[in-house]
């Protein structure tokens, strides 16, 4: 199962696998092994990691019931994540300085994990790696910007995400267990975390991973295909829900789209060969008023391109949808045309 995994001194690239390696797998039974052992302490770390495996035949498997248990086990910890994602702002500008405390800051993130099982995205990636490196496998942590819906970045915003990436039959693949673990939902300044396990980013499809995770290390293995910081921040926003089918936006790269009035705009996806073009909509909202629109849709085997006139000035807010599942959303600006 072991391998040799070498990082160069020079950045490098290459081709992550897809979850559909494994599309003649059940994960039933991995899933009914970690949730027999749900609440199982973590003081112990080869006892558990054995008992998720142990009783499975394969790799992916084995790996599975480790991702699920720590995802469907441990709280995100909000306060954690303040203080870990202030003190990144503090050293953005100092690399060097940001990865020796990061390591640094390791056994002290893991200690509150072990004993409140509450952890931010660091605790997660480094008990992935953990229990995978028990397990026999290779497994490394990646750290770097996790875009969200809710969290847009900038120019010179902090790295503020960790997720792993884990090789698995002589391939390797992506995976994300904090936000798989479920959301935390912010209240009257109050920080509540609903648990609640999200599938897409178990062994996630690389081509859609990499529209919202960017490594932070030049050195470090990076998914073929990564633009730079810039056009990563400036893509639309990707949904979770993308990540079941998957569903993946291919253009315009650009989240904000600038246009005449009675312009075409295109948005272009690639989908399953099997995913009905029906299935799509756009939801655009323009004025504070929402209309769903039914735009001309085409069809070339996986890639489906959804075509819409814009005839009204103004901003409009454009949402991918997918019975009624957001996908993606742009912002198209619609000038006058002028005489």
């Amino acid at each position: 199962m072991r391998s040799v995994f070498v990082f160069s001194l020079l950045s490098f690239y290459i081709s992550y696998a897809q979850r559909s390696d494994f599309n003649d797998i059940n994960f039933k039974k991995a899933d009914s092994v970690a949730e027999i052992h749900k609440g199982e302490s973590l003081r112990n770390l080869p006892v558990l990691t054995h008992n998720l495996t142990a009783p499975l035949d394969t790799d992916v498997e084995k790996f599975r019931a480790i991702y699920t248990w720590i995802s469907s086990n441990i709280e995100n910890d909000y306060s954690s994540y303040l203080k870990i994602s202030n003190k990144r702002k503090r050293l953005v500008n100092d690399r060097q300085a940001f990865l020796e405390w990061n390591s640094s800051i390791t056994p002290k993130v893991f200690e509150r994990l072990l004993t409140e099982r509450k952890t931010a995205c660091t605790g997660y990636a480094y008990l992935v790696k953990e229990m995978a490196n028990l397990a026999g496998f290779n497994c490394e942590i990646i750290d770097g910007y996790g875009r969200t819906p809710t969290l847009l970045l900038k120019e010179d915003s902090a790295p503020n995400h960790s997720w792993n990436t884990i090789e698995i039959n002589n391939k390797w693949y992506l995976c994300d267990a904090t936000w798989s673990a479920g959301q935390t939902i912010l209240e009257d300044g109050n920080a509540r975390f609903e648990p609640d396990y999200f599938d897409g980013y178990f062994l996630a499809e690389p081509k859609l991973f990499v529209k919202n995770h960017y490594s932070i290390n030049s050195e470090e293995i990076k998914l073929k295909g990564t633009q730079n910081f810039t056009a990563f921040i400036e893509g639309p926003v990707i949904y979770k829900e993308a990540f079941l089918a998957p569903i993946i936006p291919v253009s315009p790269q650009k989240m904000y789209i600038y246009i005449k009035k009675g312009d075409v705009v295109t948005f272009k996806l690639n989908a399953p060969d099997n995913f009905k073009e029906e299935k799509f909509q756009l939801l655009i909202n323009n004025g504070g008023r929402q209309k769903p629109i039914q735009p001309n849709t085409i069809r070339n085997q996986n890639k489906i391109s959804l075509i819409y006139r814009f005839e009204k000035i103004g901003l409009h807010d454009v949402h991918i949808l997918v019975d009624d599942d957001l996908i993606s959303t742009y912002v198209v600006k619609v000038k006058k045309v002028r005489q």
